[in-house]
C-alpha cells in the first residue's frame, strides 16, 4: 500500500468541511423560512432529532439521507457524502493520537 496521499486527500485535510447540519440549515431552511418545528414535521422526525443534526451533535444516517432526498431533492448520497467528509476530517485531526502499528510484509 502507498504512502503517498492522493489529491482528494490532502485536500480533505486542509479544510474544515461544514457539518451536514450547517448545509440543511443555511441551504434549506433558511431559504425555504422554515422553522425547526416545522421542518422536522415534513421530515417525520422529532424536533429534538432535527435540532441535534442542526446543531452539530447528530449525524446524517442512512434514512435521514433519504428523508432529506425526498423533502429538498438533493440526492441521499450528497448527504451522505458530507456526512462521510466530515467524520474522517474529524479523524484525520486525530490521526496523531491513535496508538496504530504499522504493518509490512516480512
Amino acid at each position: 500500500m502507498s504512502t503517498t496521499k492522493t489529491t482528494t486527500e490532502k485536500r480533505m485535510l486542509m479544510h474544515n468541511p461544514p457539518h451536514p447540519g450547517e448545509v440543511l440549515r443555511g441551504l434549506c431552511l433558511e431559504p425555504l423560512g422554515l422553522t425547526v418545528t416545522a421542518a422536522a414535521e415534513a421530515l417525520g422526525i422529532s424536533r429534538k432529532t432535527l435540532s441535534a443534526i442542526l446543531n452539530g451533535r447528530a449525524g446524517i444516517s442512512p434514512e435521514m439521507a433519504v428523508r432529506l432526498s425526498i423533502a429538498f431533492g438533493a440526492s441521499a448520497e450528497s448527504w451522505l457524502n458530507q456526512q462521510t467528509q466530515y467524520d474522517l476530517w474529524l479523524a484525520e485531526r486525530n490521526r496523531k493520537n491513535l496508538k496504530v502499528r504499522k504493518l509490512s510484509a516480512a
